[in-house]
């Protein structure tokens, strides 16, 4: 779409309002609304100011002003506001230079295509991830100089079960057993076919949905294949979607990777493929139907597994969730079917057009655009330096003995492991200047402070069980 058809469109629509989004540099839609009327051809060159040392990451505030530039293709009638409002994704840029940000997630992005294009290795980055969240009917928690305390609840939790509640009907699904059970006992069916729905009419595709393992209202929607930029952007709207569609039904949606104890955690499973044109790169005649390509892909993508998990994994709460026993990812490993490894290669289709990475780390935490480029910066440099992975882990992980267990390493064990992985590894990311050093050091800066010294040097509520009266 162009300038000139949003304006159009503006005008056939009878819209009143244009809602200007834009990624932070955690991984938070940002937006802010403009009179439709304002909305010009020069515009969409011109851009708008605010003021950026507010936004998570950016800016300091002596050196505040940046300028969002709508993008057309990313037009849309938002189906949530009361007003007719058009929303369109923005990128960053630099008032005085006019070149892009270097800290806007999406110019990253940008710059990882551009980036793969150069190379002459591949054309397309197709990525098509599912999102995997939890559906709450209410939610408190606070944190405090004396109290710290969260309560998550759901009608179909198995706590619930013995509850009084005039009448309990029963049908809640047990720890780990909430895969794939027909209503009554997916109780959320109907809501999670409503949010397919509105993804479908705002532009977003669909492969499935249904309940996920956990009791407690886990769910879980696929996305179809997308070049790279537009499954980032359409990530952030579908998880809009989601969080909108459930408020609307008195609900509450979270991306929390792991919201409850004791239950599996939430994923951001991504398929990963390459292409040139209409021919799939990673197919061909070696182990799972993968080519030589596809498997340095995947060397690259093991190689710097541990610095990729800054991104994959990026909050504290995401490594309670790679622990054993859940059907976590933890092993750096590759299989055609052991879903203990952190990159499995999907069989289920002979058709090379099928032939696809599917990296099992990533949890809906992560910034996509980060992560996204993270991905395929790893993967080219593994194809660029013809890194094979090793022997793939094919063996049930519980049948391995303990000495042929210790030689398969494992994901990192903490945020703190993963940046410092990140500290250590991190120049097949500047490459092409797509990532800068800027970047990296902000966000180890900001997870580090933010994040993990705020919650190290606060009481835990365990603590008390623990040692209160030591």
């Amino acid at each position: 779409m162009t300038p000139k058809e949003v304006l159009a469109q503006i005008r056939q629509r009878e819209v009143t309002t244009v809602d200007l989004r834009f990624m932070d540099f955690p991984g938070v839609w940002q937006h802010f609304s403009i009179p439709a009327d304002s909305l010009t051809e020069e515009t969409f060159e011109e851009g708008i100011g605010f003021d950026g040392s507010s936004v998570v990451g950016w800016r300091a505030i002596n050196e505040a002003d940046l300028l969002v530039v709508p993008q057309p293709e990313t037009v849309l009638i938002d189906p949530f506001t009361a007003q007719p409002t058009l929303t369109m994704v923005c990128n960053i840029q630099d008032p005085i230079t006019q070149q892009d940000y270097t800290r806007d997630p999406r110019n990253i992005a940008r710059k990882a295509v551009s980036h793969m294009r150069s190379t002459g290795l591949a054309e397309t980055c197709r990525l098509a991830p599912e999102l995997e969240f939890f559906v709450f009917d209410d939610v408190r928690f606070d944190q405090r100089g004396h109290e710290a305390y969260y309560h998550v609840d759901s009608v179909e939790g198995i706590w619930n079960r013995g509850r009084a509640e005039g009448p309990n009907l029963g049908y809640k699904p047990g720890s780990g057993l909430g895969y794939f059970p027909c209503p009554p006992t997916d109780t959320l069916a109907d809501l999670r076919t409503e949010m397919a729905q509105r993804m479908a009419e705002c532009g977003i595709a669909t492969s499935a949905h249904y309940h996920e393992v956990a009791t407690g209202g886990q769910c879980e929607i696929d996305l179809n294949p997308k070049s790279l930029v537009e499954s980032a952007d359409q990530v952030m709207l579908a998880k809009y979607i989601i969080r909108n569609v459930a408020r609307r039904n008195g609900k509450t949606a979270t991306f929390m990777p792991k919201p409850l104890y004791g239950d599996n955690g939430s994923g951001m499973h991504t398929h990963f493929s390459l292409w040139k044109g209409e021919t799939p790169l990673l197919a061909g005649n070696g182990y799972a139907g993968l080519s030589d390509l596809g498997m340095y892909a995947i060397g690259g993508l093991l190689k710097h597994a541990a610095a990729l998990s800054a991104f994959a994994n990026p909050t504290t709460n995401s490594y309670k969730r790679l622990v054993e026993g859940f059907e976590a990812p933890t092993k750096l490993a590759y299989s055609r079917r052991n879903r203990a490894a952190v990159i499995r290669i999907p069989i289920h289709s002979p058709s090379p057009k099928s032939r696809r990475i599917e990296y099992r780390g990533p949890d809906s935490a992560a910034n996509p655009y980060l992560l996204f480029s993270a991905m395929l910066m790893a993967a080219l440099d593994g194809i660029q330096g013809k890194m094979r992975p090793g022997d793939p882990l094919d063996k049930d992980i519980y049948d391995l003995q303990p000495e042929e267990l210790a030689n398969v390493p494992t994901v990192p064990r903490s945020l703190e492991e993963s940046l410092d992985a990140l500290r250590a590894d991190h120049d097949f990311l500047l490459r092409g200047d797509v990532f800068t050093s800027d970047v990296i050091d902000t966000w180890i800066w900001y997870k580090q402070t933010h994040e993990i010294d705020a919650l190290r040097v606060r009481p835990h509520p365990y603590e008390f069980t623990l040692y209160y009266d030591v």
